[in-house]
């Protein structure tokens, strides 16, 4: 460039006179450092595409100011000049492409499990054939499970689950419960069963309420699941009779179990500790499991819940007719004693035996239609009549427990509606079913006092200051 603008200035000098010559001399000179330090076309176009579209932007930016500048004052500092000049640096990071994704492990494959619901009717047949699978399938399977109780039982809402790959069967679940399962899978030519159970976590829940309507819909206005109303209607039946002695007012606390699986509710319990005020006296029952591992309900002072009868035999029903010994008989029309007492209820209720006892006779009798007779110890008997059928599998002589099913309500023999006619009779005399007095379960074993003791106490306490905060919380 220096050897260029000499021969220049030499060949002027022979045409030009010395001041014309020493300003262009000068020009030259400028032109010439301007030349050397504007960079080619070639870097301008590099530098121009490594910049990313913000530099572009604050490049712009800076030469319209510039260029704004230099309209006012004609004139561009040398300071600014070299900032417009400066190359852009590129990121080096933004020039190399993401690897991260590339390097990821491949994601392993997903098992294509199909699920199928048990439904009313449904069979290992029914249910595999809906899988596409065949009897040979069954056959293979029946046969690898015949030693266990694997798929023995198929209860409606159970759950089966298959995983086939190439139309051949790899595995079989059977989800019986949330918290139990039985995984069938191949193993060659046949299958291994194994059983996975997982244990619930327990917590304690509380509910109280005052009766306004019934037990049933005030104990679900507290909260109370369906499972639980009944379960407390069953620990303190054997002295409130739910369809008579209940009045408005009457009021319960409850404390029971609630399970609880990797956070999610999955069911309830057991009544830990309840209290039932029925016209103004306070029941209290308290659950106790001995060093023998019986579990039982007590009251504070040690005795049995349970009685050796229960009151009544049928759940949230209504007494149509007392026992009444000059009551007027509705179909025949003139006076005949009712030696017992008619619980409405609908076709179909079930009806529970009211103690432990023996069939001594089932069949029809007369006006009472279907019956069912029990004997229980030596002088106790109890009758259940107007069966619209009898359970299946009893027949006289066999064995059944209190609170056992033993029929179903119905309207056989002389009545105008259904409902159960249940006698009580004490060697061979009838008594009131509602009034008489029912013999106790045993009490705690002596041995047994001093643990129970201690639970009932913790127990109690339980219950007081659960209430006391949850009317603290309603205020």
């Amino acid at each position: 460039m220096g050897s260029i603008v000499l021969n220049i200035i030499k060949v002027i000098g022979h045409r030009l006179p010395t001041v014309h010559l020493v300003a262009a001399s000068i020009c030259i000179v400028i032109v010439g450092v301007t030349l050397m330090l504007v960079p080619s076309e070639k870097v301008s176009a590099t530098r121009g595409e490594n910049l990313s579209s913000l530099q572009q932007q604050t490049v712009a930016l800076d030469l319209d100011l510039d260029l704004e500048a230099e309209n006012e004052s004609g004139l561009v500092t040398d300071a600014e000049q070299a900032l417009l000049e400066q190359p852009a640096v590129s990121d080096a990071a933004d020039e190399e492409p993401e690897t991260a994704e590339a390097k990821a492990p491949p994601a392993e494959p997903v098992a294509n499990w199909v699920d199928y619901k048990v439904t009313s009717g449904d069979n290992l047949s029914t249910l595999f054939k809906r899988a596409g699978l065949s009897a040979r399938d069954v056959h293979v399977v029946s046969q690898a499970t015949r030693d266990s109780d694997a798929l023995k039982r198929l209860y409606p809402g159970e759950t089966l689950s298959f995983l086939i790959e190439g139309g051949e069967l790899k595995k079989l679940k059977h989800l019986i419960s949330p918290l139990k399962q039985v995984l069938i899978e191949q193993q060659g030519d046949t299958y291994r069963t194994k059983t996975v159970e997982r244990e619930a976590k327990i917590q304690h829940q509380f509910a109280q309420g005052t009766i306004e309507n019934s037990l049933f819909l005030d104990g679900a206005r507290a909260g109370l699941p369906n499972n639980t109303i009944m379960e407390l209607a069953a620990i303190f039946g054997w002295d409130i009779d739910f369809a008579l002695d209940m009045r408005k007012g009457d009021s319960f606390r409850v404390i029971y179990e609630e399970k609880l699986l990797d956070g999610e509710k999955i069911g309830t319990g057991n009544i830990v500790a309840a209290e039932f005020v029925n016209q103004g006296h306070a029941f209290q029952a308290l659950r106790y499991t001995d060093s023998k591992g019986n579990t039982n309900y007590y009251t504070p002072e040690g005795n049995s819940m349970r009685k050796a009868f229960l009151r009544t035999p049928v759940d949230f029903a209504r007494i149509s007719s007392p026992f009444n010994p000059n009551r007027k008989h509705p179909v025949l029309n003139r006076i005949r004693a009712h030696k017992g007492v008619d619980y409405a209820a609908g076709t179909g209720t079930p009806i529970k035996a009211a103690g432990d006892g023996k069939i001594i006779f089932r069949g029809v009798k007369g006006g009472y239609g279907n019956v069912i007779i029990l004997q229980h110890g030596q002088n106790i008997t109890t009758l259940y009549a107007h069966m619209s059928r009898f359970k299946k599998g009893l027949s006289v002589g066999s064995r059944v427990k209190q609170g056992q099913l033993i029929g179903y309500v119905g309207k056989s023999g002389m009545v105008t509606g259904p409902h159960l006619h249940y006698e009580f009779r004490v060697n061979g005399v009838h008594k009131n079913p509602v009034t008489v007095k029912l013999p106790h379960a045993d009490p705690l074993p002596k041995a047994e006092r001093q643990a129970f003791a201690s639970v009932a106490q913790t127990l109690l306490a339980q219950l007081e200051s659960y209430s006391g905060t949850q009317l603290a919380r309603a205020e």
